[in-house]
């Protein structure tokens, strides 16, 4: 969960990215049980179609689940080094070199998943202020999907913040 190296930045900074590295942490533990739940509903929805009448709900709402599995484990991966890398040049690079790096690239990534958070409140906003639902025969509301996105998103904004800080001691380290 943490890094193995003590962080060298003060003690507020170095409590927030724990702070948010437990918090995601937990919040990704939690999110991979929601492939089990889109099993459950695949199956129920396999098994209604070949039983019983089918059911209308089940393919939005797996659709949902998935949505919820990718938004909330994407903070998590993060954390976890998961994410995909071009490694073309970078594994060569000192590890001064890829922290460098690391921080500019995810200084440009906190900008772009502020502007989708953007986009996401007003939509966000319009699902809730016009009851927005989906145009299938179940209409589920759009709000609950749409709040949790933007839930994820501002998670993901805080674990990229947390990667910065980790990049910012990683160099800080090298240089002393």
């Amino acid at each position: 969960m943490s890094s193995a190296k003590p962080l060298r930045l003060p003690a507020v900074l170095q409590g927030y990215v724990r702070l948010v590295e437990r918090l995601n942490y937990r919040v990704g533990r939690v999110a991979m049980y929601l492939l089990l739940v889109l099993i459950g509903i695949l199956l129920y929805s396999s098994f209604s179609k070949v039983f019983m009448q089918p059911a209308l709900w089940t393919m939005e709402m797996a659709q949902f689940t998935m949505v919820a599995y990718f938004f909330l484990g994407g903070p998590y991966a993060m954390q976890m080094g998961s994410n995909v890398r071009m490694d073309l040049f970078y594994a060569s690079w000192t590890p001064r070199t890829r922290a460098w790096v690391d921080a500019v690239t995810v200084l440009f990534l906190m900008f772009y998943l502020g502007v989708v958070l953007y986009g996401g409140i007003g939509s966000l906003s319009y699902a809730i202020e016009y009851g927005e639902t989906n145009p299938t025969a179940w209409r589920p509301y759009t709000w609950p999907i749409k709040s949790l996105m933007c839930i994820a998103l501002v998670l993901m904004i805080l674990q990229a913040s947390a990667e910065f800080l980790k990049d910012i001691s990683r160099i800080r380290e090298e240089t002393e």
